[in-house]
């Protein structure tokens, strides 16, 4: 099985990224299975102790260097819980409530422990925490949350050029735009003034390339008058940095909440991105199957776990924006045993969900649990979740559906005003995803099958519906599930 892959070719000047990028290969198809042994399988009790352990027991002595990340190793661990379909009893639900609350800034927003000045990527990850563990009423989390002060918070952090710090005194991220504008979803604080100047800032992020960098360079035109404010110019407002998987996530994601406040299709001054340059740089990430298909974060990189969703989730996302793929007949895949495998019907998917799979169920997995970048390296939190979301995204083919929608415009209550309009159209674009009946494709049987995650949240479509019903007093229609087709396998 092995003999047959090739490395990826190199030029005749070995480089230390030529020679790591030959070692990763190495390593990686010593992870291949013999071609007699079984289907790959999803160690799923051994990533729930290892999510338990640090949970329960608390976390080693290694991750003290992130105790500015406690909110985001509670959320990686929930999260990674629901991906696997494991809930928490109502006493670790409300330990993980109350911790989280500890975390609120007096003055609006979350930090990442006790005592921290509020910032907005821990600002998501309590937020998004508290959608799986909390719940309304006194104690549950929900109603604890001040959102008039975490609005006047991200108000606080706004710049000209439609951007965001990320906390006070700190730079501009499109990561923290991310969090910012998945916070102000959830809650319903997110606005017009908000958001003002928003979808052209992250316009301005993507490179040549075609994915997305951290911030772009504002340039500004004198004031016309002693007292008047400068003006931002639209051009130039050259990208910082290369593109980059992570960002792209963010910025893409940031882009599909952005719809309904861009200007009409018509209007001059609507920002735009390039989306068949998008869509190719996605597409090259992907590494070689000598690389087992898995994600790479950026050009002439090595592939890692993590970016099976920061690349991988992002062809979710398209839809979104109007790129649909389109049904070629796929190549025959061999299987184990030499024989055309089950996956060699048409697949209209844009990137390799069979080899994505692959990856993370050959290479992410640790033995001790808790899954990995790649082999050698040790199981994480982080790569935990962001693993098995990968996973989640290649076996569940989640996009928006125009019934879903209608079904959630229909039951909408009281859209009297503008601002009504406004959170009309944010709640249905946001809750109107569904898993396309017939689409889910599973390696290894329907026993490594994990739950859909939200492609713009990474929440269950669940928790993701039961929060947003509580802070927009609207009523979630019941989604109608039809059987669904036996899945590949």
């Amino acid at each position: 099985m092995t003999s047959t892959l090739r490395p990826v070719p190199m030029d005749a000047f070995p480089t230390p990224t030529s020679a790591s990028q030959a070692e990763t290969e190495k390593v990686l198809l010593e992870h291949l299975p013999a071609e007699d042994k079984a289907d790959p399988t999803l160690q799923k009790n051994a990533h729930m102790q290892f999510l338990i352990r640090n949970l329960v027991q608390g976390f080693p002595a290694r991750y003290t260097s992130q105790d500015a990340s406690q909110a985001w190793l509670i959320y990686w661990t929930l999260q990674a819980f629901s991906v696997l379909q494991v809930g928490l009893d109502p006493g670790n639900k409300q330990k993980a409530v109350d911790t989280i609350m500890a975390w609120q800034h007096p003055d609006g927003g979350f930090g990442g422990g006790p005592r921290q000045a509020a910032h907005l990527l821990p600002t998501y990850a309590a937020v998004c925490a508290l959608a799986i563990v909390g719940s309304p009423g006194e104690g549950g989390g929900w109603d604890q949350i001040n959102r008039k002060k975490m609005y006047n918070f991200f108000m606080s952090l706004k710049q000209s050029d439609g951007s965001f710090l990320v906390a006070h005194h700190a730079e501009v991220d499109v990561r923290g735009i991310y969090c910012l504008l998945v916070t102000a979803t959830l809650l319903d604080i997110i606005t017009p003034e908000l958001v003002d100047g928003t979808a052209a800032f992250v316009a301005s992020l993507q490179t040549y390339e075609g994915g997305f960098s951290s911030a772009s360079q504002p340039y500004y035109a004198p004031a016309s008058a002693p007292n008047a404010l400068p003006t931002l110019l639209e051009t130039p407002r050259p990208p910082l940095g290369e593109a980059h998987g992570g960002y792209t996530f963010c910025a893409l994601a940031s882009w599909v909440i952005l719809q309904p406040f861009l200007p009409s299709a018509s209007s001059p001054s609507q920002p735009k991105i390039n989306k068949n340059s998008l869509l190719r740089w996605l597409v090259q990430m992907q590494g070689a199957r000598v690389e087992l298909g898995g994600f790479k974060g950026r050009t002439n990189k090595l592939v890692d776990g993590c970016y099976s969703w920061w690349v991988g989730g992002a062809f979710a996302l398209l839809e979104s924006i109007g790129i649909s793929p389109v049904a070629l007949p796929a190549s025959p895949e061999k299987g184990p045993e030499g024989k055309d495998a089950d996956w060699d019907d048409i697949d209209d998917a844009l990137f390799n969900r069979k080899a994505l799979q692959e990856y993370v169920l050959y290479a992410g997995q640790h033995p001790a649990g808790g899954l990995r970048d790649k082999p050698p390296k040790h199981a994480d939190a982080y790569h935990t979740l962001y693993c098995l979301a990968g996973l989640s995204s290649a076996q569940h083919k989640v996009s928006p559906s125009p019934t879903r929608r209608k079904e959630l415009l229909d039951s909408w209550k009281d859209a009297d005003s503008t601002t009504n309009e406004f959170r009309k159209r944010i709640f249905t674009d946001a809750l109107c995803y569904t898993e396309e009946e017939g689409t889910e494709k599973i390696v290894g049987g329907a026993a490594n099958r994990v739950n859909a995650t939200h492609p713009v949240f990474n929440l269950t479509i669940t928790h993701t519906e039961g929060i947003m019903a509580h802070f927009y007093k609207q009523t979630v229609p019941p989604r109608i599930f039809k059987s669904a087709a036996t899945a590949k396998t």
